[in-house]
């Protein structure tokens, strides 16, 4: 039978179901693959801070599609498919994957910096101690930046030789180097995931459809986009704020995705409105 050319052609690009497949092909093969390997993947294109070793300028793009287990994926690309969907339709493919990955840059641009001065205050506390070092000042540091310090068999267990001889200068230039190593610790934990260009999403929902009603699973109230953006975004910032070191959410990365993305959608707003004078 002969192709008729003129034909449109049934397909169409998908720009949000792109991304979610892509995402789920890498979290696929980092789930079966890394396990017989050395080095995950997570921790090769996760986003370092920039004052890290590690920390390479592919990785503002890359952590975008690594999660850290499949609850992470999972509410990611759901609200992607629930909320990109709706942008998807309204803008069209090319301008939502513009706003998708500015969102999500801004939410590492924002993350970094925050993330960086939270370090700046690790550091100084270190050389303090590196200046004072002593069996009442380590304890403090240890389980102030490193909570599950009194977990871990290998500290618990200098902690407790040093207690007996609190003087001791052997145990103090170790713990000197533990505390340098706590300081790497924190300096070396990789962000993964798209969170940041998805809260990006969800602040563009509630701008654009403030009076949608969206119902909630917890609790199961009705509530409009607008009011759940902004909710939302107030939880995350007192949550940022808090700054709870068992708290492994990247909080002021979501809230860089939702800043970005009222920039942008202002700018655009504005381009328009310039154009109809």
């Amino acid at each position: 039978m002969p192709m008729n050319f003129n034909q449109r052609s049934s397909f169409s690009f998908s720009a949000v179901n792109s991304i979610i497949i892509i995402n789920v092909l890498v979290f696929l093969a980092s789930s079966f693959f890394e396990p017989n390997t050395d080095a995950s993947l997570n921790s090769i294109a996760g986003l370092y801070n920039f004052r890290s070793d590690l920390f390479k300028p592919f990785q503002l793009i890359t952590h975008m599609f690594l999660h850290g287990n499949f609850t992470h994926i999972f509410f990611n690309m759901f609200a992607l498919w629930m909320f990109g969907t709706v942008l998807e339709k309204h803008w069209g493919p090319k301008r939502f994957l513009i706003y998708y990955f500015i969102t999500g840059l801004g939410a590492a641009v924002l993350h970094l910096l925050v993330s960086n001065y939270l370090v700046s205050d690790i550091y100084n506390d270190y050389l303090v101690y590196q200046s004072q070092p002593s069996y009442n000042a380590f304890e403090t540091f240890s389980d102030q930046y490193l909570p599950q310090a009194r977990e871990n068999g290998t500290i618990n267990q200098f902690m407790l030789a040093w207690e007996q001889n609190k003087n001791s200068t052997s145990f103090i230039t170790q713990s000197v180097e533990l505390a340098n190593e706590i300081f790497q610790l924190r300096l070396n934990i990789p962000t993964v995931g798209a969170s940041g260009a998805v809260f990006g999403q969800l602040l563009a929902f509630g701008m654009l459809f403030p009076n949608t009603v969206l119902m909630l699973l917890f609790p199961p109230i009705p509530l409009k986009a607008k009011y759940f953006v902004i909710g939302y975004g107030a939880i995350e910032l007192y949550m940022g704020i808090r700054d709870n070191v068992d708290d492994n959410v990247a909080h002021f990365a979501h809230l860089g995705g939702m800043l970005f993305g009222f920039l942008l959608i202002k700018y655009w707003q504005k381009t328009v409105r310039n154009k109809m004078y």
